[in-house]
Formats: structure tokens, sequence, C-alpha cells
């Protein structure tokens, strides 16, 4: 039989309900916003790492379903919030903070996917060091001396 999974109408119809999750858990909760984020770790710590998250979501009476393409160690959490209300989105991004250092201490990264240009680019010299950071710095300033290519983000052009 042949293997028919490199079949890009197969592709598309394995990928449609990952494209539809946003939309499907805002109707959780009509008028919400997502905050979302996503860790990734190595696959011998993903069921560790998100039995910790979804104790996390619990204690602090998120809303926050768990998703993703875990193959790859990916995982994402939709946070919804009240976007009007600022203790919603503070315990959102506190929860956030919480599961990037989850990661970290799992031996991941602090992002699979979201979030690496303004909300987590605070964890770059935390999870690869200082001097790699320095270095990534310093390829920025050499391909980019304006800081025009997303300034502020990912990597800022100075310390």
């Amino acid at each position: 039989m042949a293997n028919s999974s490199g079949r890009q109408e197969d592709r598309s119809r394995l990928w449609t309900p990952r494209h539809h999750a946003y939309f499907a858990v805002l109707q959780l909760r009509p008028g919400s916003r997502c905050l979302t984020t996503d860790a990734c770790v190595p696959i011998s710590a993903l069921a560790d790492c998100i039995e910790e998250t979804v104790i996390d979501i619990a204690e602090h009476c998120l809303l926050a379903p768990v998703f993703g393409h875990v193959g790859d160690g990916n995982f994402h959490c939709l946070v919804l919030v009240d976007p009007n209300d600022r203790s919603e989105v503070e315990l959102a991004e506190a929860f956030s903070q919480r599961l990037v250092r989850r990661a970290l201490r799992h031996g991941g990264t602090s992002t699979g996917e979201h979030g690496v240009g303004l909300h987590k680019i605070g964890y770059l010299v935390e999870e690869h060091g200082e001097a790699a950071v320095a270095i990534m710095r310093s390829i920025k300033r050499a391909l980019d001396p304006l800081d025009i290519f997303n300034p502020g983000k990912v990597v800022t052009a100075r310390a």
C-alpha cells in the first residue's frame, strides 16, 4: 500500500483543524481574547511538562486549552481573557512566564512559535547565555546597522 501522507491534499486535511482551533477556542468564552503561548521541550520531557502545565492552569483558574503538534515537543496554550480586565491579562502573562521557565527547566526552549519577538525576548539570555546573545546582537548589527528590520524584536541591536 502506498503511503499517501506526502500528498498535498492529505497534509491540508490534517492541518485544517489546527488552523481552526484558535477560532473554536474563542467560542468557549464569547467576547474573550486569546493570549497565545507555547513551549517546546524534548519529547522525553513532554508528558511531564504538559502535566505540570495543566495543573498550573487549574490552580490559577484559567481557561486555557492545551493542544499542539507534539511530535516535535511543541504544545500551545490559548489563555482566554477579558481584554478589559487588567487582572486577567496579568494572570495570563504570569502563566506564560511560568510556562517558559517550566520549558527551560525541562531542557526545552522558550518558544516553539509564539511570542519570541516581544513577549519572550527577555528569556534569550536565560536560555542561551550572555555570550551567545552578544554574538546574536553583533550579527544583527552587521546585517542591520540602522536597526530597521523589526527593531526591538527577537534580538535587540544593543544590550
